[in-house]
């Protein structure tokens, strides 16, 4: 079986419908510049966009992309961004680190992290980015969102050089469009009426939607992870910073989950009724290090699917052992 067809065949088994993106860091990003015929592994040729070989691996664009220009939801996948701009404004002395936040109770959002807090909590900014990072706090997320500035992420994604990626808004933006995409006037009214919807009613939903909503492509996120990973998304200390936070997540059954020890998986997920994100790194002892960005996508709308999980994790590893056998 060609790599493709054993990507497939994993997502076949799962259920899933996916899209995919796995590179080496280290090689040239300026000449990663065509997607893989679907499926493939291989790579463009310098200064033109044009299909990999089929089934080949090698050369200066070391890839393996399955859909991997699709424009897809990324949900908490954007924190990334979010935590990038606070480390680079604060890496310039753009903000302090340091400076205190009084959580209160308007501000919770649900959820996990101080979303979770029954009484006003105060924390500093960058122990915000820690809970947005590794238990993808949504109220920690829209705080720190509201400090850098929400009309900073498309700016930057902007000079990242991400054309097809689009921030709508933060995590406050994405409950009120749920909410009134459902009718309710409240979370508690939300959370009484949302397990009587139908699976069509749900999949209407806005925030399920690439065009109505903050998404991007898996190509795209692995090239954030890229430069990030070689210190060229910001100052070195905010690159730095990001890479940490990243591996400070709590949830493993996804990317990690592929690896076998002694493999340094850092990541970010995303997770919406029907929707499996995740994109990190994979760090190997002998220092190869690659992107990896799976987008899973399932008929049945249940969040917790750890048999998705697992199968994002085992087809990241066929797509990365490809790219270290090549």
């Amino acid at each position: 079986m060609t790599v493709g067809e054993r990507i497939a065949d994993v997502f076949g088994r799962a259920g899933v419908a996916a899209s995919l993106h796995v590179v080496d860091v280290d090689d040239d990003p300026e000449r990663v510049l065509g997607d893989a015929e679907p499926g493939r592994v291989g790579h463009a040729e310098p200064g033109r966009v044009g299909h990999a070989d089929p089934g080949r691996v090698g050369g200066p664009a070391r890839e393996v992309a399955v859909r991997a220009d699709e424009q897809v939801v990324i949900a908490s996948v954007f924190k990334i961004l979010l935590v990038l701009e606070f480390a680079r404004q604060a890496s310039v002395g753009q903000l302090d680190p340091t400076e205190r936040v009084l959580v209160r109770a308007a501000d919770r959002l649900g959820g996990w992290g101080v979303a979770g807090c029954a009484d006003d909590a105060e924390v500093s900014l960058r122990d915000l980015a820690y809970f947005a990072m590794s238990v993808s706090d949504n109220t920690a997320a829209d705080l720190l969102l509201r400090r850098v500035g929400r009309d900073v992420l498309p700016m930057l994604a902007a000079e990242l050089g991400l054309p097809r990626t689009r921030i709508v808004g933060g995590p406050r933006e994405l409950v009120e469009t749920m909410l009134a995409d459902v009718g309710a006037r409240t979370e508690a009214e939300f959370a009484r009426i949302f397990p009587t919807l139908s699976d069509e009613r749900v999949r209407a939903m806005r925030v399920l939607d690439p065009a109505h909503t903050t998404s991007s492509t898996a190509r795209e996120m692995t090239r954030l992870l890229g430069l990030i990973w070689r210190d060229e998304a910001g100052p070195a200390p905010a690159c730095a910073t990001v890479r940490e936070l990243m591996d400070r997540q709590l949830f493993w059954t996804r990317l990690a989950s592929g690896f076998p020890p002694g493999v340094r998986v850092r990541a970010k997920t995303g997770t919406l009724p029907g929707l499996h994100l995740e994109a990190g790194v994979a760090e190997y002892p002998d220092g190869r290090r690659y992107a990896m960005a799976v987008f899973a996508r399932t008929e049945r709308l249940a969040t917790r699917r750890i048999d998705v999980d697992l199968a994002m994790g085992e087809a990241a590893r066929i797509a990365v052992e490809a790219l270290r056998d090549g």
